[in-house]
């Protein structure tokens, strides 16, 4: 009866060993399901900075680059007719007769920063020459690798920077978004008349995305040097 008893006793003794390791197993576990996901999200690449709102490091080194000759910009074309609903400015692959302001109003900005030391290509695509004509008063042939620049714009990029000259290209969402892979960055969405900024010191220093600027926010930035 005694052995019974014990026996019984024993069987309803907990084992403090196992619920104590059960425990840090679970603490563990919960430690690595929260600690995961920070780890993926410190390693994720930055997105482009917006240089117009609350940038002020960004904005200064724009203006130092600038001033120096070291930046290379890519500029979207504006509006684009076939997939707007707007009045064309002339042929239905070109640009809105509503956003050649915009053009404008976005080649004054780069005149006041300064074109004097600046080189300006543009693609060959109706919607770019237009572009790169009401914003910098340059609507040649184009250039056929600011178009077609499929894993390649960044070195074609850099191919056609002169040391001490700023270099803009009026080009594509497309080219734009292959530029931030060849940063290996993530690919933002810009809109119509954006531009986006690439410090190149020089030619043996990796160049270095210091991010975009909105058509619509230029006005704000107070970046004219007159």
């Amino acid at each position: 009866m005694e052995s019974r008893l014990g026996f019984a006793l024993t069987r309803r003794v907990p084992d403090f060993g196992r619920l104590a390791r059960f425990k840090n197993a679970a603490v563990v576990l919960l430690a690595a399901l929260l600690v995961l996901p920070l780890t993926l999200w410190l390693l994720k690449p930055m997105a482009v900075p917006d240089l117009a709102h609350g940038n002020g490091a960004g904005l200064k080194a724009l203006n130092a680059g600038w001033a120096s000759g070291q930046m290379i910009v890519l500029v979207r074309h504006v509006e684009r007719c076939d997939h707007s609903r707007a009045a064309c400015l002339g042929a239905a692959d070109g640009i809105t007769d509503r956003s050649r302001d915009v053009a404008v109003g976005v080649g004054a900005q780069f005149e006041h920063l300064g074109l004097d030391r600046s080189d300006i290509y543009h693609s060959p695509l109706t919607r770019a020459v237009q572009t790169a004509g009401y914003m910098f008063s340059d609507a040649g042939s184009g250039e056929d690798w600011l178009f077609n620049c499929k894993n390649t714009m960044l070195r074609d990029a850099l191919a056609h920077k002169v040391p001490g000259r700023n270099l803009i290209l009026v080009t594509h969402s497309e080219c734009m978004a292959q530029l931030e892979k060849d940063l290996k960055l993530p690919v933002s969405s810009f809109g119509y008349g954006a531009s986006l900024f690439v410090s190149s010191a020089s030619l043996e220093a990796a160049p270095k995305m210091l991010g975009f600027i909105e058509a619509s926010d230029w006005r704000s930035l107070g970046l004219d040097r007159r």
